[in-house]
């Protein structure tokens, strides 16, 4: 580009500006003169938000926001059934709770100190203030006596078996939408797919493979995007792509065993599900990203033969693998085929209670991720080196949760021995904390703590800071030995479970699968075969993610449509998500299934074990630690899930083992600091090619 196309795109640009300036003003005078008509709406006696809601394309928690007095008569009153109680700094319930004291000296607990004092409680008729709006999240807690004792129990007739039955393998085709390529077993086709809409590629994939397909995989051109800059967000642009007209075909409404039905609406990776009008035949549409990355060089062939590599790879452990459609679905599913067929669980594995499920999809995050910025770090990065742990949740799937769990109060708590009370952080448990960060405190934050924004964690690390938060055992560990000083830990109350393994022997299997098809890549002869080997093992790597993930059951959200003349037939509590001249698409949450295989407590167990081990994991062969705490203070920029991002370079061992830390990126400086997750990303682009470039000189 010279000065001239520089100074006419510049030119352009401010045309642009100008425009999105204009509209916003012209947005924001329909948006105002929506709301006016709205509270005029609500003067009248039988207004509901439920009829109004649709017709102003907004949601009914957004309409009762704007005129209060239209909330439902079941939110405006009182509930008739237990709610979890809030934090003990924002509830009455402090009145009655006491706390158990930890801290560490010598790295070694002390006895638990005297209850506090309890704090001033407002008269019950008191108004509470209203919370600010960027005020932390509060956190459910157990509610006190017989009520949160209620918890502590199963769902009843729920529990996760071994199947008796052979899943069924589904005929799949590889499709590039960009390239028109088609690969069908050892066939390899070459499409028109015209317009890329969905009927498109149903209709021409189905001329060409007459003998019917079950599943496409979009390896490359993502078509559901192809619309994409109509649409103020991605998630838009998708559900217009699944909800256009399918001539001959109508959204699948799920068969035989397979309960999947309906379209899954996601950003990058939707699915979608179709059937033929006479329900003969079944098809989804899916991205391979859910699996693995790919390369521009990867063609529908090469995922193909990784697709065929993971299935016999899985088939040395399982007799009866079959892939499904994603690693979550596959990941359960071989779970399912390691539950012993005799001995102590071969009943199966208890689904906890639905209170108890709900509070930890409440309190139990995931992977941490933190930008850390100035001041806490300098304004200029000498480095940014990256560092992975490899294959990191295969590392904390030894021990997790079983049992009907304990509740665990603060008197009980308080009045165990020292070496009860460490063996019970020790255990497999999820604690309900106070916790104090020391005055002299100069690293990163050790727990999770409720930030404001919907289910967002952030981890406090100023000193003297007090904060209410769940945590699980090994967090507490680290919280109360890492290796500058000891955390004060008051315990308010915790749910406790018996050590059991599982996971183990699932978890064993892929954790031998991945390095076997690990030590293909590193050796085949073949590139292309070489290079499915390696997608194929990053698939194993999915298959234990997400269906770690899988695990922890989240309340389901569904999604439907209804054509804009039958408005007033929507779900009273649907959020219009897009619509247009003929219908309106629409989701709602349906709270949780009776999935036998919901263990949250597993997931939490390992999350936290994870999040620990990001802070310090020991090397017993070396008689060394590696993690963020093991290094110097305000080198550590970054946390992302498995990787953190620092300064300077360590000394950590390798042995390609899971939960090591490998060296992926090393970008020398002065750099900017990154202050935005996309200004990290770029710097880890550009230092994992200078890395890789490196190691090839």
């Amino acid at each position: 580009m010279d000065a001239q196309s520089y100074n006419a795109a510049l030119a352009e640009l401010r045309t642009v500006r100008d425009k999105i300036k204009k509209l916003r003003a012209e947005l924001t005078k329909l948006e105002t003169d929506r709301d006016q008509r709205i509270t005029r709406l609500a003067a009248y006696a039988k207004a509901k938000a439920e009829r109004i809601a649709p017709a102003a394309g907004m949601s009914v928690a957004d309409i009762v926001v704007l005129v209060p007095q239209l909330a439902p008569d079941d939110l405006a009153g009182p509930r008739q059934i237990p709610e979890p109680v809030t934090s003990p700094e924002a509830n009455t319930e402090a009145t009655t709770r006491h706390a158990a004291v930890l801290a560490m000296n010598d790295a070694q607990p002390q006895p638990a100190a005297p209850p506090p004092q309890k704090p001033t409680v407002p008269p019950a008729d008191a108004t509470p203030e209203p919370s600010a709006p960027n005020a932390p999240r509060t956190l459910p807690s157990l509610p006190e006596g017989a009520a949160g004792d209620a918890w502590f129990t199963h769902a009843p007739n729920l529990a996760s078996t071994r199947p008796n039955f052979t899943q069924q393998a589904r005929s799949t085709v590889f499709l590039d939408t960009t390239t028109g390529v088609l690969v069908h077993r050892h066939q390899t086709h070459h499409l028109d797919l015209a317009g890329r809409t969905a009927a498109d590629i149903l209709t021409t994939v189905f001329h060409t493979v007459p003998d019917g397909v079950e599943r496409i995989y979009i390896t490359a051109g993502d078509p559901w995007h192809r619309d994409a800059d109509r649409y103020p967000y991605l998630r838009d642009a998708v559900t217009a792509w699944l909800n256009a007209p399918t001539p001959g075909w109508r959204t699948d409404t799920g068969r035989g065993r397979d309960r999947m039905a309906g379209h899954f609406v996601h950003a990058r990776n939707p699915v979608g599900r179709y059937q033929s009008n006479d329900g003969t035949t079944h098809v989804e549409i899916r991205s391979v990203g859910e699996w693995f990355d790919l390369d521009t060089n990867d063609t529908p062939a090469t995922v193909r033969d990784a697709f065929v590599l993971l299935w016999q790879a899985l088939r040395r452990h399982w007799s009866d693998a079959v892939l499904m459609g994603s690693p979550s679905q596959t990941g359960r599913d071989l779970w399912t085929r390691t539950i012993p067929q005799r001995g102590q669980h071969a009943e199966g594995f208890p689904v906890q209670s639905e209170e108890l499920r709900g509070l930890l999809h409440a309190t139990a995050g995931q992977g941490r991720n933190e930008l850390i910025t100035p001041p806490r770090v300098p304004e200029q990065l000498p480095a940014l080196v990256e560092y992975d742990r490899t294959f990191a949740y295969a590392k904390h799937t030894w021990k997790s949760p079983v049992g009907t769990p304990r509740r665990i109060t603060a008197a009980t708590f308080a009045s165990w021995s020292e070496k009860e009370q460490i063996r019970a952080l020790y255990g497999c448990g999820h604690w309900h904390v106070r916790a104090t960060v020391p005055d002299t405190w100069n690293h990163v934050g050790l727990l999770p703590a409720p930030a404001p924004g919907d289910r967002a964690w952030h981890y406090p690390a100023a000193p003297g800071t007090t904060f209410t938060t769940w945590a699980g055992g090994p967090e507490l560990h680290t919280a109360l030995t890492n290796p500058f000083q000891p955390w004060k830990i008051e315990i308010l109350d915790g749910i406790l479970w018996d050590d059991g393994k599982p996971l183990d022997d699932w978890a064993k299997k892929l954790k031998d699968t991945w390095t076997n098809l690990t030590t293909q890549a590193q050796i085949h002869g073949d590139p292309q075969q070489a290079r499915a080997a390696h997608l194929a093992s990053r698939a194993v790597r999915a298959i234990l993610l997400y269906g770690i993930g899988s695990f922890a059951q989240r309340p389901r959200m569904v999604t439907g449509t209804t054509p804009r003349t039958l408005e007033r037939d929507l779900p009273p509590d649907a959020e219009i998500i897009a619509f247009d001249d003929q219908q309106i698409t629409w989701q709602r949450p349906t709270g949780f299934s009776r999935d036998p295989n919901a263990h949250p407590e597993w997931a939490a167990a390992i999350w936290s074990g994870a999040r620990a081990a990001l802070l310090s994991q020991r090397h017993r062969d070396e008689n060394t630690y590696a993690g963020a705490l093991h290094t110097p203070p305000g080198t550590v920029i970054a946390f992302r899930t498995d990787a953190l991002y620092l300064t300077q370079p360590q000394n950590w061992p390798y042995h390609h083992q899971p939960g090591d830390y490998l060296l992926r990126g090393h970008l020398t400086g002065p750099l900017p600091t990154p202050t935005t997750e996309e200004a990290l990303l770029t710097l880890r682009n550009t230092g994992r090619a200078a890395h890789t470039t490196r190691q090839e000189a």
